[in-house]
């Protein structure tokens, strides 16, 4: 069984500032055993429900010479791809993947108990809609597993978000909540060794148990429509093929199924 692990770091119990996760803050390297911490528990989960092989993606665009390359190497307990552009990675999807885990996810942007809760850019998309779900980063990694017919079987993160990650999925999808937003900047957290304990009971039930969530693929043909944060955030999607602006803040892209359009947004 082979299981793709995706991961960010604004979902992590005990991370509740930007801080925890920018590359070379105060906080980062603090933030960072956390993130790795969460995510061998998932690995760990993983291989007790049966998984021969389990590779981690960091997806969390830290900034410096720190993005998508969070995780501490030493203490990794699994293969993990690092420094690879965001969303991009389908090499073991490619392969045929049995189930992905969403580990460390945050609420999509405007989610009012959403620790740092953002879509992508904490400026530049406000809302996200693969036709007419609106989504936010859990939104996009299930829709890229989806297109390679993999499900998506667990995430963890705040309560907010594993609300989000059921909505678009079912309550067949496994959820492990490490902690409660009070404010964008706040929450009631889980101790991080017994929410690791919760990760890891979660991925081996996930992994382990008879799949109850179908891979997500946006109707096709598929319409991908953002609202976009500032006139300036629109100067990026000006003159791409594929693209177009119902308003000074919309952008809309079209093609003939979700990567196609997704394509036409996500330049790499």
């Amino acid at each position: 069984m082979r299981v793709l692990i995706m991961t960010d770091m604004e979902g992590v119990s005990g991370i509740v500032n930007w801080d925890q996760v920018n590359g070379g803050a105060p906080m980062y390297e603090e933030g960072r055993r956390l993130y790795t911490e969460e995510v061998n528990a998932a690995v760990r989960g993983a291989r007790a429900g049966g998984a021969r092989e389990v590779v981690a993606v960091d997806c969390h665009g830290a900034g410096k010479g720190w993005t998508f390359n969070s995780f501490i190497p030493e203490m990794m307990e699994c293969d993990w791809v690092s420094g690879h552009a965001w969303s991009r990675y389908t090499e073991l999807l490619e392969k045929g993947c049995d189930a992905a885990l969403m580990v460390g996810m945050h609420a999509r942007a405007g989610t009012p108990e959403g620790v740092l809760c953002h879509t992508i850019s904490t400026t530049t998309w406000r809302n996200l809609y693969f036709n007419d779900d609106c989504v936010g980063e859990f939104g996009i990694n299930t829709a890229l597993c989806g297109h390679y017919n993999c499900p998506v079987v667990l995430i963890t993160g705040d309560e907010a978000t594993c609300g989000e990650g059921r909505e678009l999925l079912g309550d067949g999808l496994h959820a492990v909540a490490v902690k409660k937003g009070l404010t964008r900047y706040s929450a009631r957290n889980i101790p991080p060794t017994k929410a690791r304990g919760m990760i890891e009971d979660g991925a081996k039930k996930a992994v382990s148990s008879p799949i109850k969530t179908k891979p997500y693929v946006p109707a096709k043909p598929t319409t991908i429509t953002v609202d976009l944060g500032s006139v300036d955030s629109a100067k990026e999607f000006m003159g791409r093929r594929g693209v177009e602006f119902e308003n000074p803040l919309k952008i809309v892209s079209r093609g003939n199924d979700w990567m196609e359009a997704w394509n036409q947004i996500w330049h790499w």
